[in-house]
């Protein structure tokens, strides 16, 4: 079992690496996508609404296929991790701009004529004002997220991504001991997703501590 342990722990920084270049992706990615979103112009929402619902309706593995299997075939060769961090960080980009625009939204109207009366200018109103409260709203989604997106890197061994489930898979077919390998594979994740769970709650307190004074 030590050496099944061992071989299942190779995977770990895949696995790590994979939901860590994902998640910022989406980060990033999703404040554009979020701003289009709830912009003025008609068309512009319309185009990002349409994106985002476009890339949530097809399953995580379909997107990863159509990257690997779909441009890998042509001319353009992609590896299996870069087309994992490509698949997955535009799914993330979908989801955390409907995060960022629901903690937007929750966000009072007259936080916004408060800064205006102060003769705030908009950068300051949003870096000042509106992110830290935006942040705080969000912050149980995007942690929660989190670690959806930390369990779904294990779709990514279906295109050779030597992460944790990849080597699991590897150990149970050649030890025919499933349970005990896919049962610490399980332990692992829970390992993985406590820390994330944690240190979510030890912001949100921290944050509403510093605004309640």
């Amino acid at each position: 079992m030590q050496d099944i342990i061992l071989n299942i722990i190779r995977g770990l920084p895949s696995t790590i690496g994979l939901t860590i270049a994902a998640l910022s992706i989406g980060l990033v990615l999703g404040v554009p996508l979020m701003l289009a979103r709830i912009s003025k112009h008609f068309w512009l929402r319309l185009t990002a609404m349409a994106l985002i619902t476009f890339v949530r309706s097809i399953p995580p593995i379909v997107w990863l296929f159509v990257i690997f299997f779909g441009l890998g075939s042509g001319y353009l060769r992609v590896a299996p991790f870069p087309a994992a961090v490509v698949g997955l960080g535009l799914i993330a980009s979908a989801y955390m701009a409907e995060i960022y625009r629901g903690a937007l939204l929750s966000i009072h109207r007259g936080q916004w004529e408060g800064a205006a009366a102060l003769g705030m200018h908009p950068f300051r109103m949003w870096i000042d004002v509106i992110m830290p409260q935006l942040i705080r709203v969000a912050l149980p989604a995007m942690a929660t997220y989190a670690i959806g997106l930390l369990k779904d890197t294990a779709i990514a061994s279906t295109i050779g991504v030597s992460e944790m489930t990849f080597y699991a898979n590897q150990s149970s077919m050649a030890t025919y001991r499933g349970l005990e390998v896919f049962s610490f594979v399980a332990l692992l994740y829970i390992a993985l997703s406590l820390p994330v769970a944690w240190m979510s709650r030890s912001i949100d307190a921290r944050m509403r501590k510093k605004v309640s004074r």
